[in-house]
């Protein structure tokens, strides 16, 4: 739990010195998905066309090992393939995608990539809700594997 409050203060710094220096090119987003790392908080930056954020979040819990936390980092994009609106994103993920049991019953983060595709209601560069799909693939110390991480989400 002391990684999460941590972590959220240290995005909450981010976004208060961001908003001093270039008011409107920074936001703060709170959700689940890889914009999230899992169950999370974002802080991006953000032009009319794209996003790069970092996030943190929690992808796990059991009550022996607790919570399973983890941070990411990505890009997305709304003018690819010569698209008009900016509401419609592709984007590439690196980080958090899981969590796996150790040998001692405790859990540990699986990171890896991912690519996905998001749906911003108001549009990349505006405030609101999206939601998206990203297809993830990870390479723990046990085990390996792939799989999709549904997105919802809400930028402010």
């Amino acid at each position: 739990m002391t990684f999460i409050v941590k972590s959220l203060s240290i995005i909450s710094l981010l976004l208060a010195a961001g908003q001093a220096n270039a008011a409107g090119s920074y936001s703060f987003g709170l959700g689940l998905g890889t914009l999230y790392s899992g169950v999370g908080a974002n802080v991006s930056m953000l032009s009319d066309v794209d996003m790069k954020y970092l996030s943190v979040g929690c992808l796990g819990y059991s009550t022996y090992a607790g919570y399973t936390c983890g941070a990411g980092l990505g890009w997305i994009k709304t003018d690819l393939f010569g698209a008009d609106s900016n509401n419609h994103g592709l984007g590439v993920y690196l980080g958090a995608v899981g969590s796996e049991r150790t040998d001692y019953n405790q859990s540990e983060i699986v990171n890896g990539v991912g690519i996905g595709y998001y749906y911003f209601f108001n549009g990349i560069s505006a405030g609101g809700t999206n939601l998206g799909i990203a297809a993830v693939t990870g390479n723990g110390k046990y085990d390996s594997g792939s799989g999709l991480i549904f997105q919802l989400g809400y930028q402010f």
